[in-house]
Protein backbone atom coordinates (compact mmCIF):
# COMPACT_ATOMS: atom_id res chain seq x y z
CA UNK A 1 0.00 0.00 0.00
CA UNK A 2 1.37 3.36 -0.97
CA UNK A 3 1.94 5.98 1.67
CA UNK A 4 -0.19 9.07 1.39
CA UNK A 5 1.51 12.06 -0.12
CA UNK A 6 1.77 14.98 2.25
CA UNK A 7 0.08 18.04 0.93
CA UNK A 8 2.01 21.27 0.95
CA UNK A 9 0.63 23.79 3.39
CA UNK A 10 -1.90 26.18 1.95
CA UNK A 11 -0.43 29.59 1.24
CA UNK A 12 -1.48 32.13 3.78
CA UNK A 13 -3.33 35.15 2.60
CA UNK A 14 -2.16 38.71 2.96
CA UNK A 15 -4.52 39.46 5.86
CA UNK A 16 -3.48 36.32 7.73
CA UNK A 17 0.19 37.24 7.37
CA UNK A 18 -0.53 40.83 8.44
CA UNK A 19 -2.45 39.53 11.46
CA UNK A 20 0.49 37.29 12.44
CA UNK A 21 2.97 40.16 12.11
CA UNK A 22 0.74 42.36 14.27
CA UNK A 23 0.58 39.63 16.92
CA UNK A 24 4.35 39.19 16.84
CA UNK A 25 5.08 42.89 17.32
CA UNK A 26 2.28 43.58 19.83
CA UNK A 27 4.42 43.23 23.00
CA UNK A 28 7.17 45.45 21.60
CA UNK A 29 4.69 48.02 20.30
CA UNK A 30 2.86 48.08 23.64
CA UNK A 31 6.17 48.59 25.43
CA UNK A 32 7.11 51.44 23.10
CA UNK A 33 3.70 53.04 23.74
CA UNK A 34 4.25 52.80 27.51
CA UNK A 35 7.75 54.27 27.23
CA UNK A 36 6.39 57.13 25.13
CA UNK A 37 3.55 57.69 27.60
CA UNK A 38 6.03 58.04 30.46
CA UNK A 39 7.83 60.71 28.45
CA UNK A 40 4.76 62.92 28.16
CA UNK A 41 5.17 65.93 30.43
CA UNK A 42 2.27 66.20 32.87
CA UNK A 43 3.51 69.17 34.86
CA UNK A 44 4.83 67.43 37.95
CA UNK A 45 7.90 69.00 39.52
CA UNK A 46 10.90 66.73 38.94
CA UNK A 47 8.70 64.42 36.85
CA UNK A 48 11.71 62.88 35.17
CA UNK A 49 13.00 61.42 38.43
CA UNK A 50 9.70 60.19 39.84
CA UNK A 51 8.23 58.23 36.96
CA UNK A 52 8.02 54.44 36.90
CA UNK A 53 10.05 52.54 34.32
CA UNK A 54 7.46 50.53 32.36
CA UNK A 55 10.13 49.10 30.07
CA UNK A 56 11.50 47.08 33.01
CA UNK A 57 8.09 45.58 33.71
CA UNK A 58 7.42 44.86 30.05
CA UNK A 59 10.79 43.25 29.35
CA UNK A 60 10.48 41.18 32.54
CA UNK A 61 6.93 39.99 31.80
CA UNK A 62 7.31 39.22 28.11
CA UNK A 63 10.71 37.58 28.52
CA UNK A 64 9.27 35.43 31.27
CA UNK A 65 6.05 34.32 29.58
CA UNK A 66 6.58 34.81 25.83
CA UNK A 67 10.32 35.20 25.18
CA UNK A 68 9.87 34.74 21.44
CA UNK A 69 7.86 37.96 21.34
CA UNK A 70 10.53 39.99 23.18
CA UNK A 71 13.78 39.21 21.35
CA UNK A 72 17.06 40.89 22.31
CA UNK A 73 16.90 43.20 19.29
CA UNK A 74 13.52 44.56 20.43
CA UNK A 75 14.87 44.97 23.97
CA UNK A 76 17.83 46.90 22.58
CA UNK A 77 15.59 49.17 20.48
CA UNK A 78 13.33 49.88 23.47
CA UNK A 79 16.43 50.76 25.50
CA UNK A 80 17.70 53.18 22.85
CA UNK A 81 14.28 54.84 22.73
CA UNK A 82 14.35 55.17 26.54
CA UNK A 83 17.81 56.76 26.37
CA UNK A 84 16.68 59.25 23.76
CA UNK A 85 13.53 60.21 25.68
CA UNK A 86 15.16 60.53 29.09
CA UNK A 87 18.45 62.09 28.04
CA UNK A 88 20.38 59.22 29.62
CA UNK A 89 23.82 58.39 28.26
CA UNK A 90 23.28 56.53 24.99
CA UNK A 91 23.59 52.81 25.63
CA UNK A 92 22.69 52.85 29.32
CA UNK A 93 19.10 51.59 29.04
CA UNK A 94 19.89 49.03 26.32
CA UNK A 95 22.60 47.59 28.57
CA UNK A 96 20.33 47.49 31.62
CA UNK A 97 17.36 46.03 29.75
CA UNK A 98 19.50 43.39 28.04
CA UNK A 99 20.96 42.38 31.41
CA UNK A 100 17.41 42.05 32.79
CA UNK A 101 16.40 40.05 29.71
CA UNK A 102 19.31 37.65 30.20
CA UNK A 103 18.64 37.30 33.93
CA UNK A 104 14.97 36.48 33.36
CA UNK A 105 15.83 33.91 30.70
CA UNK A 106 18.07 32.09 33.16
CA UNK A 107 15.27 31.88 35.74
CA UNK A 108 12.37 31.36 33.34
CA UNK A 109 11.83 27.64 33.97
CA UNK A 110 11.44 28.17 37.69
CA UNK A 111 9.49 31.42 37.66
CA UNK A 112 6.78 30.46 35.18
CA UNK A 113 5.46 27.86 37.66
CA UNK A 114 5.32 30.24 40.64
CA UNK A 115 2.55 32.36 42.11
CA UNK A 116 2.08 35.97 41.07
CA UNK A 117 3.32 37.14 44.46
CA UNK A 118 6.66 35.36 44.07
CA UNK A 119 7.00 36.58 40.46
CA UNK A 120 6.36 40.13 41.72
CA UNK A 121 8.94 39.77 44.51
CA UNK A 122 11.52 38.51 42.02
CA UNK A 123 10.65 41.45 39.76
CA UNK A 124 11.22 43.80 42.69
CA UNK A 125 14.62 42.24 43.34
CA UNK A 126 15.65 42.35 39.69
CA UNK A 127 14.37 45.92 39.31
CA UNK A 128 16.38 46.90 42.38
CA UNK A 129 19.52 45.37 40.88
CA UNK A 130 18.97 46.90 37.43
CA UNK A 131 18.04 50.38 38.65
CA UNK A 132 20.83 50.28 41.24
CA UNK A 133 23.34 49.40 38.54
CA UNK A 134 21.95 52.22 36.42
CA UNK A 135 22.43 54.67 39.29
CA UNK A 136 26.03 53.50 39.79
CA UNK A 137 26.82 53.74 36.07
CA UNK A 138 25.38 57.26 35.85
CA UNK A 139 27.43 58.33 38.86
CA UNK A 140 30.58 56.87 37.33
CA UNK A 141 29.93 58.56 33.99
CA UNK A 142 29.36 61.93 35.70
CA UNK A 143 32.26 61.50 38.14
CA UNK A 144 30.07 62.48 41.09
CA UNK A 145 27.75 60.95 43.63
CA UNK A 146 24.11 61.30 42.61
CA UNK A 147 21.21 61.75 45.04
CA UNK A 148 19.64 58.45 46.00
CA UNK A 149 16.07 59.65 46.64
CA UNK A 150 14.96 60.00 42.98
CA UNK A 151 16.28 56.52 42.22
CA UNK A 152 14.41 55.09 45.21
CA UNK A 153 11.18 56.80 44.15
CA UNK A 154 11.63 55.47 40.63
CA UNK A 155 12.17 51.96 42.00
CA UNK A 156 9.20 52.15 44.35
CA UNK A 157 6.87 53.38 41.59
CA UNK A 158 8.13 50.79 39.12
CA UNK A 159 7.54 47.95 41.59
CA UNK A 160 4.17 49.42 42.63
CA UNK A 161 2.80 49.64 39.07
CA UNK A 162 3.96 46.14 38.10
CA UNK A 163 0.64 44.47 39.10
CA UNK A 164 -1.36 46.87 36.94
CA UNK A 165 1.01 46.51 34.01
CA UNK A 166 1.06 42.74 34.48
CA UNK A 167 -2.75 42.71 34.36
CA UNK A 168 -2.60 44.60 31.06
CA UNK A 169 0.08 42.28 29.67
CA UNK A 170 -1.91 39.19 30.68
CA UNK A 171 -4.93 40.50 28.77
CA UNK A 172 -2.78 41.09 25.68
CA UNK A 173 -1.10 37.69 26.06
CA UNK A 174 -4.47 35.93 26.33
CA UNK A 175 -5.62 37.69 23.19
CA UNK A 176 -2.48 36.55 21.39
CA UNK A 177 -2.86 32.97 22.66
CA UNK A 178 -6.56 32.78 21.71
CA UNK A 179 -5.76 33.50 18.09
CA UNK A 180 -3.12 30.78 17.77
Amino acid sequence: MASPVARPPRPRGFWQMLDQVARDVAPGALTVALVLAMGIPIGLPAQHGVMPVPALAAVYFWTLYRPGLMPPLAVFAIGVLSDLLTGAPLGLHPLLLLLLHAAVLTQRRVLTRQSFLLVWVVFALMATAVLGLGWVLRALLLFRLLPVEPALYELALTVAVYPALSWLFVRVERGLAAAE
